[in-house]
Formats: C-alpha cells, sequence, structure tokens
C-alpha cells in the first residue's frame, strides 16, 4: 500500500546640527501625570531521535491495543477493574507480560490510561527502538513514544515577577505577555519569543550610550571589550579622551558644574548609569537567580561610550557607531566584534544631518540594524538619528497602550513599545522599567554593593526603554534567522506588531496626530504616529524563523509495516522535518494504490 501525505505549513507573520545629544529629558517627571490580556502556553521539548542505547537505558512507551485482540480478550479490564488500581495493575503487567515475551524484552507495566492503551517500560533499550518492535505486533494498534515534555524556561530571576512590594507587583512587567496576569496590554511577549530562541553569542548588540558598569552582578559574562569615543575630558569624566575603557564613571552634574561655559545650560542632576539600564534590558544575565531578565540573554553587548556629562557631540557618536558596526575609525584600533545591532537611546533635534544620513547608509549596507528612541519632547517631531532613513525609530507607550506622554512621534517611527509610566502624583511610580544600575548618585559604588535596580522609588521612564526592547528582540530574530537584511528586520518588526489599542467609543485622550511644535501629551496611536503596531516579541521572532524554513520533507511511517488482509493500518506523518519555525497547519492523505490486499 502507498500513501501520499499533503501538509500545509503554518508561517506566522502579522511582522544635528545641534552641540550636544540628549539621551532622556531630565523634566519627565512634571509630564507622568498628565501622560495619561491566551493563557502562557508551555512549549514542550522536543526529543532527538536517541543513539544506540546503553545497558542501563530505559524504554516508555504508551501502546494502544487494537479492539477485540488477543490480549485485550484474554487480560480484559472491566469497568469495575479499571476503578481498582491493584486489579488493573495485574491486567496490566499480564498484558506486558505477553507482548514482550514475543518480542523477547521484559516489559513491566506502567499506567492504564484507558481500557485499551497503557504505558510499557524496558531496561537495555532506548525508547525509539522498543516503540518500532512493538509497533509490528499483530495486537497493537499503536506506539508512542511516552516523552518527558518540559515547560518553557521561564526566567528564574526574581525581578522577572511577580515581585511583592513593589509597584506593580508584577516586576518585568513589559516582557511579559498580553495575556498574562501579570503584564499589561502593551506588554511584548518576550517568553513567547524564548521559546524559539533566547539569543546566540554571536548576535552582538552595541550600546551606544554613557558606557557600562562592567562590575554590575547582572551582566557579568555578557559583555565585551568595548571601546570609550568621547573625546572632551570635561564630558568624559574619567581623566582621559578615547581609551578601550568603556566603564561609566558617572555623568552627574554639580551647581559648579553648571556655572562653567562648558556646561551652560545644563541642569544639575545625578548620575544616570544610562548605559548600564541600556545594557540590562537588553542582555542581562538570565536564568541566574538573581536580579532581572533580559531580552536577549544568550548574546552580547558591545558598550560603546559616546555620552558623559550634559551628552555628546555628533561626531563622537557618529564615530562610536562606525566603530561599532565593524567600519573603520581614523586612530582607534578595529573592533574585533562588529555589531549586528546597533542600540541609540539618544537624539536630538533636528534632522537627520548628512554625516548622520552617511554613516547610517554604510552601516545598513554593512548589513547592521540601527534601533533608536523617537525622543522624549513630549509629541514633539522625531529626533535625530531616530529620524533618519534605514533607522528603526522607536516611540513610547503607557501600560495600558496608549502613547505616553512625553513621547515622541510622527510618520518616521517603525514601532511602539513600553516605555513606562507612573500615572500617579506622588509615591511610587507605578509602571517604571526594572532594569540595572549603580547604587551612587555621582561616582560609581563598584562591584556587587553598587549593583542595584531601577524600581518604583528610583525609577526609570522614556523612550530610550523602549529601544532595547526592540533592539533586543531584533538580536533574537538575527539568532533564529542570522541571514535577514535590516530591511527584512524592520519588514518584520512592523508586519508582526500587534494592532494599537482603539476608543471604541469611549471617552478618554484625543487621536495622535502629526508633530506640529505643540506638546502631545497621552493620545490613541495610530499607524501614520506611531509606528505599525505594538511590538510583539513572540512573533516577530516566529516570523524571522519561518523566513529560515527551508524545504519540507514529508514523511510517513505506517504500522503495521506489512500488513495482512483486514488489519486496521495506522499512518502517521509525524517524523516529518520541517524547517526552523514552522508547524503543521493541516494534514490530509490521499490513497495511491492499496498494495494488492
Amino acid at each position: 500500500m502507498r500513501a501520499a501525505l499533503f501538509l500545509r505549513m503554518l508561517a506566522t507573520t502579522s511582522l544635528c546640527t545641534a552641540t550636544h545629544m540628549m539621551y532622556s529629558s531630565r523634566s519627565i517627571r512634571r509630564l507622568l501625570l498628565a501622560a495619561g490580556l491566551c493563557p502562557l502556553v508551555a512549549t514542550p521539548a522536543i526529543a532527538a531521535p536517541a543513539p544506540a542505547a546503553p545497558p542501563e537505558a530505559t524504554a516508555r512507551v504508551i501502546v494502544k491495543f487494537k479492539p477485540g485482540s488477543e490480549t485485550v480478550r484474554q487480560h480484559a479490564l472491566s469497568a469495575r477493574q479499571m476503578q481498582r488500581p491493584s486489579e488493573a495493575a495485574d491486567a496490566l503487567q499480564q498484558r506486558a507480560a505477553a507482548l514482550g515475551k514475543r518480542h523477547g524484552h521484559a516489559l513491566s507495566a506502567g499506567r492504564g490510561l484507558s481500557e485499551r492503551m497503557q504505558v510499557l517500560i524496558a531496561r537495555g533499550i532506548d525508547s525509539h527502538t522498543l516503540a518500532r518492535t512493538l509497533a509490528t505486533d499483530r495486537d497493537v494498534e499503536y506506539v508512542a513514544i511516552d516523552h518527558l515534555r518540559k515547560p518553557t524556561a521561564l526566567p528564574n530571576d526574581p525581578l522577572f515577577g511577580p515581585v511583592a512590594g513593589t509597584s506593580p507587583a508584577s516586576g518585568q512587567w513589559y516582557l511579559k505577555s498580553p495575556q498574562d496576569a501579570t503584564g499589561a496590554l502593551s506588554s511584548i511577549n518576550a517568553p513567547g519569543a524564548w521559546n524559539i530562541t533566547t539569543g546566540s553569542s554571536s548576535v552582538v548588540v552595541a550600546v551606544l550610550d554613557t558606557g557600562v558598569r562592567t562590575d554590575h552582578v547582572d551582566l557579568a559574562g555578557q559583555l565585551l571589550a568595548g571601546y570609550d569615543m568621547v573625546t572632551n575630558t570635561a564630558i568624559a569624566n574619567d581623566g582621559d579622551a578615547r581609551d578601550s575603557d568603556a566603564n561609566d564613571p558617572g555623568d552627574y552634574l554639580t551647581s559648579a558644574d553648571v556655572q562653567t561655559p562648558q556646561f551652560s545650560g545644563c541642569d544639575v542632576q545625578s548620575s544616570s548609569w544610562h548605559g548600564t539600564q541600556m545594557s540590562g534590558i537588553i542582555g542581562a544575565a538570565t536564568q541566574n537567580g538573581i536580579g532581572m531578565a533580559g531580552m536577549s540573554w544568550g548574546g552580547k553587548i558591545l558598550p560603546v561610550r559616546v555620552l558623559g556629562k550634559c551628552g555628546g557631540y555628533d561626531s563622537d557618536i557618529i564615530a562610536g557607531m562606525r566603530w561599532a558596526a565593524g567600519l573603520a575609525v581614523a586612530g582607534v584600533p578595529n573592533n574585533p566584534n562588529p555589531a549586528k545591532v546597533l542600540n541609540m537611546s539618544l537624539g536630538g533635534t533636528g534632522g537627520c544631518t548628512s554625516p548622520y544620513s552617511d554613516t547610517v547608509g554604510e552601516i545598513v549596507t554593512a548589513g547592521a540594524v540601527i534601533v533608536a528612541a523617537a525622543g522624549n519632547g513630549a509629541g514633539e517631531a522625531v529626533n535625530s538619528p531616530g529620524n533618519c532613513p534605514g533607522v528603526i525609530a522607536v516611540t513610547g507607550l503607557r501600560h495600558a497602550g496608549t502613547k505616553v506622554g512625553f513621547a515622541d512621534l510622527g510618520p518616521e517611527v517603525s514601532i511602539a513599545a513600553p516605555a513606562g509610566n507612573c500615572v500617579n502624583d506622588s509615591g511610587e511610580c507605578v509602571y517604571p522599567i526594572l532594569s540595572t544600575t549603580n547604587a551612587s548618585t555621582t561616582e560609581p559604588v563598584a562591584g556587587a554593593a553598587g549593583s542595584r535596580y531601577t524600581d518604583g522609588a528610583n525609577f526609570g521612564v522614556g523612550t530610550s526603554y523602549s529601544t532595547p526592547m526592540v533592539s533586543g528582540t531584533v538580536a533574537l530574530m538575527l539568532s533564529a534567522n542570522p541571514s535577514l537584511t535590516p530591511s527584512q528586520v524592520a519588514s518584520m518588526l512592523k508586519s508582526s506588531a500587534r494592532d494599537f489599542v482603539s476608543p471604541n467609543g469611549q471617552s478618554g485622550p484625543p487621536t495622535c496626530s502629526a508633530p506640529n511644535g505643540q506638546a502631545q501629551l497621552e493620545c490613541f496611536c495610530t499607524t501614520s504616529t506611531c509606528g505599525a503596531g505594538m511590538l510583539d516579541a513572540g512573533a516577530a521572532v516566529q516570523a524571522a524563523a519561518s523566513a529560515n524554513a527551508g524545504p519540507l520533507t514529508a514523511r510517513i511511517a505506517a504500522s503495521p509495516r506489512v500488513p495482512s488482509p483486514n488489519d486496521t493500518v495506522t499512518l502517521s506523518g509525524a517524523n516529518t522535518l520541517l524547517g526552523t519555525g514552522r508547524s503543521i497547519a493541516s494534514h490530509a492523505w490521499t490513497l495511491v494504490d492499496n498494495g494488492g490486499i
């Protein structure tokens, strides 16, 4: 008998002229008040075909006997016996012994699943071999391996949540599925992406920022050797100019500082540890039982210091962009670990200047993806370099899915992601973005003593925080499919995004409109103002993996392999070879011929 199996594959797709560049607004707090869920399914681990079993191997299979077969007739299980464990166990073991005797294996009975279905266990043989052997028995309808299934590996990092005593009590609410009780409408579904990949060490994300605290306990093992591109020693605050030390010495500004010509127009501030915070969101060490979870915890972070006290110059930022992507920078050693993703949680007002435009073009041509913050100007035009063609610009959402008040918007935006919001005028911030930071307000506290996390009191909000969520997602996409081009990545991010929330006739904030130079606080997003939709990391990574699916090879298994007249033949396509990220949506059988029987 010959049969043909037709399968339909399911592939999910829905995918400056300014002197200084600042990474976040220092007056966001005053805007916060105005800025105004299918359960998580565990994906089982699929066992690969086992090699020859050692003597101590144990096989477990599930066998279903044919109705009216000899084994079932001789060792029947009545309805009464099914309710009595000891009597059921005797009948099941008798079936196991009879079947094992016919095939030369000592079989032990496991649990009974139904009147004709039970578990069989054998030692000294692997499950695949036992299943193939028993499938040929005249009394057996089918055999299946009794796989050990494991749930999706959710992070065991305590701050992933839920976390008692913080606001909200859901820890990293922004990474959850929107349907998770501890998530929110704008949450990005990182677990859906982690079902596919948790990142690859070959995918490097460069964080162009204030540098990083390399001694933070939750960044240990995640960082590559970066570079400090800040040339002005006063801005650098580390006693020197460009060098290979990307550590963040702090970017605090004192009242004395702001009285000097160098920092005229800047505000007194504590050290932000901004680059450390962005790095934690992208790739904090995960499944280490401490702290928080990162987006791409299997990847690597390349710190590139381009900002210091009061910001950083375009020239240093552009040099950092080039170096990060593996392009030559005069007077600087070549980067041995070119990044595939550049995270730029920074920006300044004005259009995309020629130096930025040229640099973005070279980097994208080289195959790297640039992700930049839209800006925190309260609904004004997108910042540069986020407004440069070829850059994935990210704006910010409240937990409820509307644009958060401080986030900028416009047609240059590609996608939106959570930016944090407080929705309260006093006390702890209700929806902060949790990440790695340092305990000090000025010069860093070294080592574990200085390793801290932002929270409701020491909170982080801004499109700066939306950006690394997208960068981390892009890193996962490239881990699932390294062949993707920057334009393909951007397209998949957009097509896989979830629809924005809509007013649905309810009262509330207005619909977002094009920037007009006036403040535009909380509003309902549209695709012309906030990008293609709300970031769905799981759908984006699925789309990336499916794009590299490769050919489908249908494999048909028949049991029994050599049937006798009147036998029931069970056909299975379970061993069909699928490309990465693909699944079978439906199947159909066509009998090609009857084999002469």
